[in-house]
């Protein structure tokens, strides 16, 4: 049995919904931009938790980030927004996908600051103390700026990897882009040209992206040429 080989495309159902498309990118990229940063807060948390001298704090970090990178971000988002509010925590689609994503996105941040930290010398921060340098501008000249530099690739990566994973948020209806396609090719039975589009878009946005924060890596943490 062979497919529907009389089947025309028709893009025109696509530029009538182009609109809608592009501020469902806009939702997506927002999603994004939510999520991360509260991945980053939880990253932050976590690494000082992690490297605490309270091991039960200590344990209970490693299994968060085990627990979170070893399970689907679909059962995840599920478990957020159909299991919590047999409990009384109920939250609305979007709330609970920028919530999922920060988690699953903070057990990464988690390991990736944890590194980037790890990466300065106890004998660098020393030298600042000794020179008179104030805890403050000991981390934000000596420790902050060469963490960013080490960590700032895997954050952007992990940052494009999430702008895609919103993707996901559309099996709970939330407002991204994936999900306002649903919606259109449901009313159009323009499989072909709806999802063809989208993949465009989720490829230029991750691509605008990476060129954004390559300008931002060169402008702000790239070694000076001497």
């Amino acid at each position: 049995m062979g497919g529907n080989v009389g089947y025309q495309l028709d893009f025109s159902v696509v530029w009538d919904a182009l609109p809608s498309l592009l501020w469902a990118c806009l939702g997506t990229i927002g999603l994004a931009v939510s999520g991360m940063l509260l991945a980053i807060v939880i990253g932050v948390g976590g690494v000082m938790l992690r490297d605490s001298r309270f091991k039960p704090a200590r344990w209970a970090v490693m299994a968060f980030v085990e627990l979170i990178r070893n399970t689907p971000f679909l059962v995840q988002i599920f478990f957020i927004f159909f299991a919590l509010p047999l409990i009384g925590l109920r939250l609305d689609p979007t709330p609970t996908a920028i919530l999922a994503l920060g988690i699953n996105g903070g057990a990464y941040a988690i390991e990736i600051i944890r590194g980037g930290v790890q990466s300065i010398g106890k004998g660098q921060i020393e030298a600042g103390l000794a020179l008179g340098l104030h805890k403050a501008q000991v981390f934000r000249l000596i420790v902050l700026k060469p963490a960013l530099r080490a960590i700032f690739p895997s954050l952007t990566s992990q940052f494009v990897l999430l702008t895609l994973t919103t993707s996901v948020a559309s099996a709970i209806s939330a407002y991204e882009l994936t999900s306002v396609a649903q919606q259109i090719e449901s009313n159009t039975f323009r499989s072909f040209e709806v999802y063809g589009t989208i993949t465009v878009f989720y490829l230029v946005m991750s691509w605008l992206l990476m060129r954004v924060f390559d300008q931002i890596s060169r402008r702000y943490f790239s070694y000076p040429v001497k």
